[in-house]
Formats: structure tokens, C-alpha cells, sequence
């Protein structure tokens, strides 16, 4: 039977994990900013300490840390070490399959979905979580910044481009996927509205796959302004809450989160 001080260490070990449990989320964001996994990609082989050390746009007083931030995300299983007996600096780094994910070049890249969650506007207001259940504000997003995200987005060109770069790196992710396994979905369609659609990533690839299908991309005015359509693809600018262009079918990706947005803050696609 397991002993009092043992429970006690093994329950004060967990919530220590839980305090803690930023640093790996901080950490990986700054290996995207630093642009490890490229540097290593484009070396084309597992790279040496010392080479990546120098390949880094980052301070000479700082170099002695780049091991340590590496052993963090070795243990998180975001690249592989290949570890020379003699010399410390020869250790050398590769890519594992979710860091290759992180390559900014990737078609595939999750980097711009990791840069937008972790912004600090959409970060912060998770320090008011506690705050926002003691009062009658919508969400902990509203709460912080004042407005809601939408208005926020529509109103700062930086957060509107890295949240359309976010979503559109997401759809990357599943838009093959759909085309390849749910084919069937989509015969015997004429329309369809991809409703917060964002910048058309997935709604491109539906319309050039399904050339009789007429697609519409519905999202915020702010969202689609500007962006350019083809035969069978169309922007759509207005409110889902208000009303959705009418089609055979309509597609949504995770907008089911944000039908809920006015009761409970979400986690599904940011805290809007």
C-alpha cells in the first residue's frame, strides 16, 4: 500500500506539472520564432549543437540556454537527439513527425495555428478566466480587450491576418482528406456555403474538385474583402447570426463553437 508521503509527493508532483505546463507551450512557440525546425530541415541531416547554435539570430550571452530549450523539447517529443559521447556540442538534433508540422514551408505548416493561439491578445485573456465568472460579460476575450474577437479582428489588421493565416493553415490539415474519403458527400450537390469559411482554403480546393458545384465562402465582411473568386467560387461577406446564404448544403468546420460563443466563452476556436 502506497504511503502517506508517498500520495503526498505524487499529488504535489502533479499539480507542480499543472503550474508548470506553460513552459512547454512557451517554449515551442519560441522554437517556431526562432525558426528552429527550419534551420534544421534545410540542413537537410540532423544538425550538430554547435551548428544550429550558430545558425540562430539570437544573442552570443544566450547561446548556453539553446540546450536547455532543446531538452525541453526533446521530452516533448518535438525533435530526436542523437547524442555524441565525447562532446557536448556534437549532439545532434532531427526532426520528429509533429515538429516537421512546425516548418514554416510545409503545405501542411501548423506553425500559424501555434502563432495565433499564443498571441498574447488571444492569450491573455485566459488570466481572467476566474474574474469573467463573477460578472455578466460575455466572454474573458470581451472582458480584457473590451469588445468581442470578432470586433477586435475586424479592427486590427495584425490579429485578422494571423487569424485567417491560422484557420487557413488548419483547413490544410483536413481539406485533402475530405476531398479523398468523403467524395460521396458532395454528389449530387449544386450549391454549397462554407460558412466562416475565412480565406477559402477549404472552399478552393472543394471548388476546383467539384467543378459543378457552386461554392459560396460566407464569412465577416472584414474576413473576405478584397479576396477574388473563380467560375464557381464566390466571397460572401455578412454575419452567420443574422442569416447564411441559402445552398444545397452548408459546410462547417468547427463554426459549431461559435454558435455557442454567447453562453459559454469556448475553447474550440479561440475566446471570442
Amino acid at each position: 500500500m502506497e504511503s502517506h508521503d508517498a500520495k503526498l509527493l505524487r499529488a504535489q508532483t502533479h499539480v507542480w506539472n499543472h503550474i508548470f505546463s506553460f513552459i512547454k507551450s512557451m517554449s515551442l512557440k519560441c522554437v517556431v520564432e526562432l525558426g528552429i525546425a527550419d534551420i534544421i530541415h534545410n540542413h537537410g541531416q540532423p544538425i550538430s549543437l554547435s551548428n544550429l547554435i550558430a545558425s540562430l539570430p539570437i544573442h552570443s550571452s544566450k547561446t548556453h540556454f539553446i540546450p536547455r530549450l532543446m531538452r525541453i523539447m526533446v521530452h516533448s517529443g518535438f525533435f530526436s537527439q542523437h547524442s555524441h559521447a565525447d562532446n557536448e556540442l556534437e549532439v545532434k538534433y532531427a526532426l520528429t513527425d509533429a515538429s516537421f508540422l512546425l516548418v514554416k514551408s510545409h503545405e501542411m505548416s501548423m506553425a500559424p495555428f501555434l502563432q495565433a493561439t499564443l498571441d498574447p491578445v488571444l492569450s491573455n485573456p485566459w488570466t481572467q478566466f476566474s474574474s469573467w465568472f463573477k460578472n455578466g460579460i460575455t466572454t474573458p476575450f470581451e472582458m480584457t480587450h473590451g469588445k468581442s474577437f470578432w470586433e477586435y479582428a475586424g479592427s486590427d489588421p495584425r490579429i485578422n491576418i494571423l487569424f485567417n493565416d491560422a484557420m487557413a493553415s488548419d483547413a490544410q490539415l483536413i481539406t485533402s482528406s475530405v476531398i479523398d474519403k468523403c467524395k460521396d458527400v458532395f454528389m449530387g450537390l449544386e450549391s454549397l456555403v462554407d460558412v466562416g469559411g475565412g480565406t477559402g482554403t477549404m472552399g478552393k480546393v472543394i471548388a476546383a474538385s467539384f467543378p459543378q458545384l457552386e461554392c459560396i465562402v460566407f464569412d465577416l465582411p472584414h474576413v473576405v474583402s478584397g479576396l477574388q473568386g473563380s467560375e464557381n467560387l464566390k466571397y460572401v461577406g455578412g454575419d452567420m447570426f443574422e442569416a447564411i446564404p441559402p445552398a444545397d448544403a452548408i459546410l462547417l468546420k468547427i463554426q459549431l463553437g461559435h454558435l455557442t460563443y454567447k453562453k459559454w466563452p469556448y475553447y474550440v476556436n479561440y475566446i471570442t
